[in-house]
């Protein structure tokens, strides 16, 4: 079923998740649910319920490399879901790995103030993603 596709499995989270999550509580003081569920029972990496905002956090498995350039591509599950999540009157920002990994402490604090400017500016239910 859809439901189980998407809601089937018990989260793992990974460390990325957990630093990021950290880093937007800690520094930059957004509060949120780490592995929300939706009431339709989709799971969201962090979540502000209240205003239905959300940080989705892309590891690797979240992207196909476009060949011969290289570029990661977000996949087709992960589009899905955000445009699921966008009819169902969600913001949705997506944090990548490799927005991430290699950066100074400054540029991720950066990153993610970005992140959350985004989401504050953004209307919910447009077609707009934040990759």
């Amino acid at each position: 079923s859809f439901k189980a596709a998407y809601a089937g499995e018990e989260p793992r989270p990974s460390k990325l998740q957990h630093a990021v999550s950290a880093m937007l509580e800690q520094d930059l003081g957004w509060k949120h649910i780490f592995e929300y569920r939706t009431t339709e029972g989709i799971s969201l990496d962090l979540a502000e319920p209240e205003s239905k905002r959300a940080i989705e956090v892309d590891g690797p498995a979240h992207y196909l490399k476009e060949v011969p350039s290289g570029d990661y591509v977000v996949d087709g599950p992960t589009r899905f879901k955000g445009r699921l999540l966008r009819r169902l009157g969600w913001t949705v920002a997506h944090v990548a790995f490799y927005e991430w990994d290699d950066r100074s402490e400054q540029e991720r604090r950066d990153l993610l103030a970005g992140k959350l400017a985004e989401m504050r500016e953004a209307a919910p239910n447009n077609d707009q993603e934040t990759h």
